[in-house]
């Protein structure tokens, strides 16, 4: 069910208008649907049921600790790429022994932070990050649980800049080259080898990609078996879409239904445990950025709407020319244009939306939807602007998860040179 509906000439977040969460928390502001982010997750969760399964948070999407947090009490596990994100795990009440840590570029630091924790497991990305976890894990007297992430070389048909799994993006080990590596990583005394990774890409709209991989990845357990090299679990990432505009992604449950069926046609399918690393298919239409209309503008032909977000609070536009739908809060009758939604941001980019049809009054409320995930996360202080508010709302309740940045908080870790 769509969270944000339209009652009363107002579109409402479950059971709250959203002019008023405007006027009590202000703008730029991000809005959550607590409904709405339980209702993604649970499909998920039910479409698991009965396999040995373990579906993680991807962080990396949205993680503020209200959002974390009612995940974990939902039982997630969770999916890491940074010493930070660990740390905001363990704040929010997650659990250690349920996140694995990706990421291309671990540092030492965060290897030794995350072995202390207790990580569930590594998804190393190179064999020179196999040759520290080692050294570091038997410095700390420790066996690490690794996983590698093998690159298959599948074209997950989205954007270059979200696509993950082609020889030419830096993550993961190539395919030709994962015999190898599990074979170094299996003879290397503080490691141990627990399974396989990949993901290839994000905002995927097909099955076929997904199970593409899979068969990847399957190729590379059989040989690793005849090797004397038994996994036990098979990580097949995230990537699920979800619709921005006219996208018709596969639903939760028959992606999971898709895997379960190819992994029941293989001989030993059914003696590794799945894991899955979602975000964008949990948070993505669960939230809205909130806007006002500053100014009206033309210049020769283009119209503009001026507003107070820019590409410092929501930067997917400016970064690879993103749709997010815009929908005026409160619409009002008159005639429409062809508008350009565009911020205060000192940069020819810096814009939310272009050519859309809106009927627009200065002052006017809007709402760009499916900004759940990669917004807040994404956000930055670009012209010394503060980050915007968050909200999450429960049915007739609304959360302050974040505050506003105040500007004088922007600069105080900043020093001064001394006088003379």
């Amino acid at each position: 069910m769509n969270a944000f509906q339209y009652r009363d000439g107002r579109m409402h977040v479950e059971d709250l208008p959203l002019d008023t969460l405007a006027e009590r928390f202000g703008t730029p502001c991000y809005v959550y649907s607590k409904r709405a982010i339980l209702e993604a997750w649970r499909e998920f969760h039910d479409a698991a049921a009965g396999h040995p399964v373990l579906i993680c948070y991807a962080l990396k999407a949205n993680s503020n600790l209200a959002v974390i947090d009612l995940l974990a009490r939902e039982g997630a596990g969770f999916d890491i790429v940074s010493a930070g994100e660990l740390r905001r795990v363990l704040a929010a009440g997650g659990k250690p022994s349920r996140t694995v840590f990706s990421g291309v570029g671990k540092s030492a630091d965060e290897i030794r932070e995350a072995l202390i924790a207790g990580v569930r497991c590594f998804n190393v990305e190179s064999q020179a990050e196999l040759e520290r976890i080692n050294q570091l894990a038997g410095e700390l007297g420790r066996r690490a649980p690794v996983s590698l992430r093998v690159n298959p070389d599948v074209d997950a048909g989205t954007h270059p800049y979200i696509s993950t799994g082609l020889r030419e993006n830096k993550f993961g080990i190539a395919h030709e080259d994962a015999i190898g590596a599990y074979q170094r990583a299996a003879s290397l005394p503080h490691l141990e080898v627990v399974g396989i990774d990949c993901h290839i890409g994000s905002q995927i709209t097909s099955l076929a990609p997904f199970i593409a991989a899979l068969d990847k990845v399957l190729e590379l357990v059989d040989a690793l078996h005849a090797r004397g090299i038994v996994l036990r679990h098979i990580d097949l990432g995230g990537g699920l879409g979800i619709r921005y505009a006219d996208e018709e992604p596969p639903s939760r449950a028959s992606l999971l239904e898709a895997v379960f069926k190819r992994l029941a046609a293989h001989p030993r399918g059914q003696r590794y445990e799945l894991m899955f690393e979602f975000g964008r298919s949990i948070v993505g239409n669960a939230g809205v950025l909130l806007t006002r209309v500053e100014y009206l503008k033309r210049n020769g032909e283009r119209h503009f709407a001026i507003v107070d977000a820019g590409m410092n609070d929501l930067m997917r536009p400016a970064l690879y020319e993103a749709h997010h739908e815009v929908r005026a809060v409160v619409p009002h009758e008159g005639p429409t244009q062809a508008f350009d939604i565009v911020g205060p941001v000192c940069e020819s980019g810096d814009w939310l939306a272009r050519d859309r049809r809106l009927a627009l009054k200065q002052g006017d409320l809007l709402a760009l939807m499916s900004a759940g995930a990669y917004g807040m996360a994404m956000s930055s202080n670009y012209n010394t602007r503060g980050r915007a508010a968050e909200v999450m709302v429960d049915g007739d309740q609304a959360h302050l998860i974040r505050e506003r940045e105040s500007l004088e908080s922007l600069f105080a870790l900043e020093h001064r040179l001394p006088a003379g």
